[in-house]
């Protein structure tokens, strides 16, 4: 008998548990490591962030569904892996072994790498349903006091479609909150052109996704560096080509949700042959890493 340990319960890691499970059967002990015992569904939650879902909609007990399945929990989470030994050291002091880790953590969010940026400081986020649900607090605010918005994703992001979608998403709740006359509405991102999604676009997303900012009236600048956020206004700089800066702007805000940029999370981050100077899984074409 194997023990096979899944490092994380989001998206990922609760699929794969369900598959080895279904796939392996009682023959081997599968155990998932994670910080908490509640499953989330983080693409619900920019419609948790303007009150379209409740976090009850998009949450699931890990607890008794695993049971179902004898896929055992350590919700205490991983304070570090030891690949060397074969151990995983969790958040309480103890230690479980493994044959075989899956690592599905997701990332790391790096609000701290910019000034006064994120759901601490002084704009929202989507990536958990805990700060969808803070966003859904300014969005109420905003509602009741209209002024400028600003979504988008900051330099170093890699995942820029919940950006367009919460754009749009933001812009229906507006309209029918009857405010949307009163707020501008402005996208700031990192990316070199609207639609590139960091895949230098998909298919003609660039004049698609162009011509809808034009027919909800939303402005945009691209090559965005988010220098510092304040409580109403962003300075942010526009990159020319040859990485200069080729123009600087003060964007007014009472609302803003930028998407970060994402490394690797503390639990795996700088550990030789595992991880890349930001932190992410080495892995060949198979996905495996043979640290």
């Amino acid at each position: 008998m194997a023990d096979i340990v899944v490092l994380g319960a989001g998206l990922g890691g609760t699929i794969m548990a369900y598959e080895l499970a279904d796939k392996l059967g009682k023959q081997h002990k599968i155990s998932v490591v994670n910080n908490g015992s509640t499953y989330q569904f983080v693409p619900s939650n920019p419609w948790v962030a303007v009150g379209w879902r409740s976090e009850e909609a998009t949450s699931v007990d890990l607890v008794p569904v695993f049971a179902k399945r004898n896929i055992g929990l350590h919700a205490q989470g991983a304070k570090r892996v030891h690949p060397g030994e074969k151990r995983i050291e969790l958040n309480d002091g103890t230690s479980i072994s493994y044959d075989y880790l899956v690592i599905a953590t997701g990332p790391e969010l790096a609000f701290d790498e910019i000034e006064g940026f994120g759901p601490e400081a002084n704009t929202q986020s989507v990536c958990h349903v805990s700060h969808a649900l803070q966003a859904k607090e300014a969005f109420d605010r905003l509602v009741a006091n209209p002024g400028p918005v600003v979504i988008g994703a900051v330099q170093g992001a890699s995942c820029f479609g919940p950006a367009y979608e919460f754009t749009f998403i933001l812009d229906k709740a507006l309209r029918d909150a009857k405010v949307r006359d009163k707020v501008p509405m402005t996208f700031v991102t990192s990316e070199p052109y609207i639609g590139h999604l960091g895949l230098d676009g998909v298919g003609d997303t660039k004049g698609l996704l162009e011509s809808e900012l034009r027919q909800h009236h939303i402005k945009w600048i691209c090559n965005a560096k988010l220098d510092k956020a304040e409580a109403d206004k962003l300075h942010v700089s526009e990159i020319a080509e040859d990485g200069s800066v080729a123009r600087t702007h003060e964007v007014a805000q009472k609302f803003t949700m930028m998407l970060p940029a994402f490394r690797g999370v503390e639990a795996v981050r700088g550990i030789e042959g595992l991880t890349n100077p930001r932190g992410f899984i080495i892995v060949d074409k198979h996905q495996r890493n043979p640290t």
